[in-house]
């Protein structure tokens, strides 16, 4: 009888054991790691507003009942602590600092970043340190076009998604375009929305030429050359995909020459500049914001708060890397509550919150977000365009475009190359 009472409860007491480690592992925070870019040129139009969208969703997470639809406290419960990490200094820097986070900051979800480049450094790495990771504003499609991941998502439009439409968006507004140029920093990011723009173009208005393609250095600056050049090439409207700092000084450079009057821009990442150099812009440009963010989200209850809540707190419209950043902690909050709910645990172990995150849809600021390319590790959403005009001093989008998905998105497992080269078909 003995043994079998002091059997009992050495099994009570491991039980015991469990129950409240298990109860110490819910209680500890979730350390995120936040990386964004905090100094140089890009954290101004970006990388800021991009932590200040964290800060806000961090912070109402924590305490509960007020992001709609998302009230649950923290991630399922558990607080959230942010580790932030500055993106500027290039891929081998942002590496440094991601295995960091990992190995030093004992982080245990990573969310970033903004740079194409930096992002084709860290994939690999993330899925050799199988720690997951949002990817939340580069697009590069290469990254799941060219490797398979198991801990890597992304939770944002890639380049394919947004030159596809474009493309489509100047073959409405410009049916019998004869030439077009380009200005694509030379770099994954401009070297991918390049060749999918005029891919593109080459399908729906193949009557349409090249006159020149200008591929300035990442954070070139000065841009007296492109602009000369883009002029004396006198096509009819000009692709745009620089962004961030860059964007500012080229406007700010090509503005006064004349150049965006004489060649109207499709500006891939314009929605960033509307507040702060709307003014130099003139009627006619065509404005993207890599997604249905900023000016583009829908007026869903959740974005009305987020909209509100952020200009309240920061004085500012939130621009398309705010909208990608929220996104980002919206998808992961999504996937481990999901993943409670799916396996019954308050504390999901990591293979748990990837099954829930794959093929995954959930709500955001800039509406349902569909995981459904990369096999399930790739977000699809519709892509829109509008054109710009000044209406009352205040600019002003008009002809407003949606794309949807299927419009610009290839089938998971095709390249996008190989799908806008055989005519977009499903």
């Amino acid at each position: 009888m003995l043994p079998q009472l002091l059997r009992r409860a050495a099994v009570f007491l491991a039980a015991a054991a469990f129950a409240g480690v298990a109860t110490a592992q819910d209680n500890r925070p979730l350390r995120i790691g936040v990386i964004t870019f905090l100094s140089g040129p890009a954290a101004g139009p970006f990388g800021v507003p991009a932590k200040n969208a964290a800060d806000l969703l961090v912070d109402t997470f924590n305490k509960g009942g007020i992001v709609p639809g998302y009230e649950q406290k923290g991630f399922g419960g558990r607080p959230i602590e942010v580790v932030y990490v500055d993106e500027a200094g290039g891929p081998t820097k942002v590496v440094t600092e991601y295995r960091n986070l990992v190995s030093r900051q004992n982080v245990d979800m990573v969310i970033g970043v903004i740079s194409s480049g930096d992002c084709l450094a860290v994939a690999p790495v993330a899925e050799e340190s199988k720690k997951i990771t949002v990817l939340f504003d580069c697009s590069t499609n290469r990254i799941f076009e060219e490797a398979s991941y198991k801990y890597v998502f992304r939770t944002t439009t890639m380049a394919t998604q947004e030159n596809v439409a474009a493309a489509r968006y100047i073959a409405e507004m410009y049916p019998n375009l004869k030439t077009f140029s380009g200005v694509n920093p030379n770099y994954a990011w401009g070297q991918d929305a390049w060749s999918d723009f005029t891919e593109s173009l080459k399908v729906l208005l193949p009557a349409a030429q090249i006159a020149t393609n200008m591929t300035p250095k990442l954070g070139a600056g000065q841009y007296g050359t492109e602009v000369s050049a883009l002029i004396g090439s006198n096509a009819e409207i000009m692709q745009n995909s620089l962004w961030g700092g860059d964007l500012e000084a080229f406007v700010l450079q090509a503005a006064p020459r004349g150049l965006l009057k004489k060649s109207p821009n499709i500006i891939i990442c314009g929605d960033t500049i509307l507040e702060r150099l709307g003014s130099q812009l003139p009627d006619g440009t065509m404005i993207g914001a890599r997604g249905p963010n900023g000016p583009f989200a829908p007026a869903t209850k959740l974005n009305n708060w987020f909209r509100k809540s952020f200009q309240d707190q920061f004085k500012a419209i939130p621009v398309y890397s705010s909208y990608h950043m929220a996104t980002a902690f919206l998808g992961a909050k999504s996937a481990y509550e999901a993943a409670q709910k799916k396996f019954k645990t308050a504390a999901p172990s990591d293979e748990q919150i990837i099954a829930a995150f794959e093929y995954n849809k959930f709500e955001s600021v800039a509406g349902i977000v569909d995981m459904s390319l990369g096999r399930g590790h790739q977000a699809v959403q519709g892509v829109p365009y509008g054109t710009l005009r000044m209406v009352d001093g205040k600019p002003t989008l008009t002809n407003v475009r949606y794309y949807a998905p299927d419009k610009v998105s290839p089938p998971d497992g095709v390249k996008s190359i190989d799908w806008i080269r055989a005519g977009f078909k499903r």
